[in-house]
């Protein structure tokens, strides 16, 4: 689909990765056309699957959810069955706000966000290890963000000029 993209397109979704809040109209007058050939043209980046969906982001630290840590699981057998029944409770646990397969000798990393050191302790003991399925877990608390943005870079994507 990025072959597909010309400039006004990778333009539109830029705009719309920095705030997806703004009107049509408004990321209509940013890329110089009219409201409906740009309602058109977002439509169509839905349709296709480009964009999957929109959000608001919040400030952790605010609600009280700046503890974070990243956690590099390993299971005691990464049978088939025991993926699957690893990937369902992590996708019940709103702790975990991404979770991704990892190559090597550890099996996932997580990234799961707490109010403090004891939440985290808690989810560690009534959740993760409780499975009965995990044979190690090495967390890493995060002592400073450096950089966290959700944007894709699409400067790297060479749109299609069509």
């Amino acid at each position: 689909m990025a072959d597909e993209l010309d400039p006004i397109d990778a333009r539109i979704l830029d705009i719309l990765q920095q705030d997806a809040g703004l009107s049509v109209a408004e990321v209509a007058d940013r890329v110089g056309l009219s409201a409906s050939p740009c309602w058109r043209r977002i439509k169509r980046l839905e349709d296709s699957g480009l964009i999957t969906k929109r959000v608001t982001l919040l400030n952790a630290k605010l609600l009280g959810l700046d503890f974070e840590v990243y956690a590099i699981v390993k299971l005691m057998l990464p049978s088939a069955e025991n993926l699957d029944i690893f990937e369902g409770a992590v996708a019940k646990w709103p702790e975990v706000v991404q979770c991704a397969t990892i190559t090597g000798r550890e099996d996932y990393v997580l990234r799961i966000i707490t109010s403090d050191m004891h939440a985290f302790d808690k989810f560690l003991r009534e959740k993760l290890l409780a499975l009965g399925i995990v044979s190690d877990c090495e967390s890493h608390i995060v002592t400073r963000g450096v950089k966290n943005v959700t944007a894709l870079p699409l400067g790297i994507v060479t749109p299609h000029v069509g």
